[in-house]
């Protein structure tokens, strides 16, 4: 399978941000790429809640959704949505970081809202509370497709060996990593962290990123890392998108997974111990 990482610069427009990243799909689609994958957030980067309660949607509402949908059945292809921020009708107000899997008819065939909350003072000037904004999700997310079993997670989630080492356990072979990564955090911390994630496993990691500065409406404009990349199930960087807007391209080849899993059987030699 061709899989395909759309790397893009969002701002909290979710309109314009459906055109632009439909036209990456598409054009993504037409070089032959029968799995498609978009960054978190691909719908509204945003850091005021006035403006995302002013834009955001409940999923069954929600124009981003529908129309990668639609999408996916036009082109003939699987689409994972790397996550949008959807309104939830919770008491409280917060968000969902949702994660969607889309098969080629337009079906959504598995949900992930995103577990663990970016709430971190990367510097003085830059610190974040996702939870103030988010709710966080509780299960973790297999999902069958053709060319393998997809475990699901989203950015901030890559720092959770245990959640992947799960997913794996279950019986992932390739690991979605979408984000919207801090330029600070993802200079020191991504390649290692992806490549870590991939050697722990023995899957493949899919990583596209939001990169370059967010145009935003209202709120503090935000920079993001970009360098989406995919790391194989032996700890290989096979491709860095970068810190431009692009689609990084590569094969899918399952068989990988079986390979690196038989040198090195990681997976079956969990014991069981006393904590400290």
């Amino acid at each position: 399978m061709l899989a395909a990482l759309i790397q893009t610069t969002s701002s909290d427009d979710p309109r314009e941000n459906l055109a632009r990243i439909s036209t990456q799909v598409r054009s993504a689609a037409h070089d032959g790429a029968g799995f498609i994958l978009t960054p978190e957030v691909s719908n509204c980067v945003s850091s005021s809640r006035k403006h995302q309660n002013a834009v955001l949607q409940l999923e069954q509402d929600d124009l981003s959704l529908a129309g990668y949908r639609a999408l996916a059945a036009e082109m003939g292809v699987w689409l994972s949505i790397g996550s949008l921020a959807l309104k939830t009708g919770d008491a409280d107000g917060r968000f969902a970081n949702r994660s969607f899997v889309i098969d080629p008819s337009g079906a959504i065939t598995a949900r992930y809202d995103k577990i663990h909350m970016f709430d971190v003072d990367v510097t003085p000037e830059e610190t974040y509370r996702e939870s103030d904004g988010y709710r966080p999700g509780d299960r973790a997310v297999v999902t069958d497709t053709p060319f393998g079993k997809l475990g699901l997670s989203i950015c901030y989630d890559v720092r959770f060996a245990y959640l992947y080492r799960a997913l794996a356990q279950a019986g992932a072979e390739i690991l979605t990593v979408p984000a919207a990564f801090s330029p600070v955090t993802g200079q020191a911390h991504w390649e290692s962290l992806l490549r870590a994630r991939a050697i722990e496993t023995g899957c493949y990691i899919l990583a596209p990123a939001q990169c370059g500065t967010h145009s935003t409406a209202a709120g503090k404009p935000r920079k993001t890392y970009g360098h989406s990349m995919v790391i194989s199930p032996w700890g290989e960087v096979l491709a860095d998108g970068g810190t431009d807007v692009g689609t990084v391209f590569v094969e899918i080849d399952r068989m990988k997974v079986a390979q690196a899993r038989s040198k090195i059987a990681a997976l079956r030699h969990d014991r069981q111990f006393e904590g400290p």
